[in-house]
């Protein structure tokens, strides 16, 4: 059932199935409590139990909540996901590692020239790009920094969206810059080691990027359509700039900052990130979770074989391409705590799987800095739902 009903702040679209008008009512106070603060503008969720036999989707906002068409947002209406990309990259790692097209323990030499490799990790006058591994890079242990966070000089590309300053870079550009205006945070960690240093970094997900493309000997939209997207028939996810949806879809929606819309296109190109839908990113999640992605029963439980914490995140813990949170007593359903698993993006997504709920969290804020955003409002969707 879809309802679309005006609200003291905009206009409401839910769709349910399965749900209970108590679950209903709280999960929309939730969700018009979120867009009613003056910090963000509209948002798009859903919520979906493992069996699916319970779902409820919506999508809220201002009178002016439109994409980029000026229609009406609703819950089919795609977004942009940001990081949750980096649970397809590693889907596409792992099925590349049981092909046999790379290893994870390979070392980034093996795989991208030197021109790419030195002076890529230099610390204290060390150059440890040698001892660098796609391990390392898919787990955020490797100690090199963000390209997208502040340089030595000038403003970070996070303070450029903020401020709707548009611009494009390529992979060389992201090499140059991480080699000329950030510091690497640690030497590369031993993974053999019960624990392991970890700090988020971009910069190690464009390499796996090259690595993949290099290996493979196919580009990353190639990549995502022929072994992620088709076989899932995820209709309504693409790669900006380099595919299409392959059904007809709505226009995305809006990144904004604040109430301030922003046309930042060309950054969202050379992100190398996805744009998707709510429906779309929980099939994936499901068929991910379920082995459906890959040939050996135990490639799935690699995403959380091992967990660090993420110096830079201290709340999350990470382990190939894959983030946990813990919801502690005092915030979880019944006062018992809880984990999700999954992945947020700077945007403020998430896509999230609670395996003691069995319960599926995917959305999106649209706003270009909102990273904490998810992990406050996923324990109140979930107190909701139960």
């Amino acid at each position: 059932m879809t309802t679309s009903t005006p609200t003291p702040t905009g206009t409401l679209t839910v769709r349910a199935e399965g749900v209970s008008s108590d679950v209903d009512e709280r999960l929309q106070a939730v969700l018009e409590r979120l867009v009613a603060r003056r910090r963000f503008h509209h948002a798009n969720l859903a919520i979906v139990d493992g069996d699916g036999h319970r779902r409820w989707e919506a999508a809220a906002g201002p009178a002016d909540a439109v994409d980029t068409r000026g229609t009406p947002l609703t819950p089919d209406t795609p977004f942009f996901v940001a990081s949750i990309t980096k649970r397809f990259l590693i889907t596409l790692v792992l099925q590349a590692h049981e092909r046999g097209e790379l290893h994870l323990d390979d070392p980034l030499s093996a795989h991208l020239p030197g021109q790419v490799t030195d002076g890529l990790h230099v610390l204290h006058g060390v150059d440890h790009g040698a001892d660098i591994t796609l391990r390392h890079l898919a787990s955020h242990t490797a100690g090199l920094p963000d390209y997208c966070e502040k340089p030595r000089e000038g403003r970070s590309l996070f303070a450029e969206l903020r401020a709707g300053e548009d611009r494009s870079w390529t992979f060389d550009d992201v090499m140059r810059m991480s080699k000329e205006q950030h510091r690497p945070h640690f030497a590369p960690q031993d993974l053999s080691s019960p624990r392991q240093r970890a700090r988020y970094s971009d910069t190690g997900y464009q390499l796996l990027i090259r690595v993949l493309e290099l290996a493979t000997g196919s580009d990353l939209a190639t990549l995502l359509d022929e072994r992620i997207i088709h076989p899932l028939g995820l209709a309504h996810t693409w790669l900006p700039g380099r595919s299409s949806p392959s059904l007809s879809t709505p226009p995305p929606s809006r990144l904004h900052d604040r109430r301030r819309p922003l046309e930042v296109p060309r950054m969202m190109i050379s992100s190398n990130d996805l744009m998707s839908t709510t429906g779309d990113l929980l099939r994936f999640q499901q068929a991910l979770l379920g082995g459906e992605l890959f040939a050996r029963a135990g490639t799935v439980a690699l995403l959380t074989e091992r967990e660090n914490r993420l110096r830079n995140a201290p709340v999350l813990r990470y382990g190939l391409g894959t983030m946990t949170f813990r919801v502690n007593a005092l915030g979880a359903p019944g006062r018992r705590p809880v984990r999700l698993v999954g992945h947020s993006g700077s945007t403020g997504t998430w896509l999230f799987h609670c395996p003691q709920l069995d319960v599926h969290l995917v959305g999106s804020v649209d706003q270009a800095a909102a990273q904490a955003l998810p992990f406050r409002l996923m324990p109140h969707l979930l107190r909701a739902w139960v």
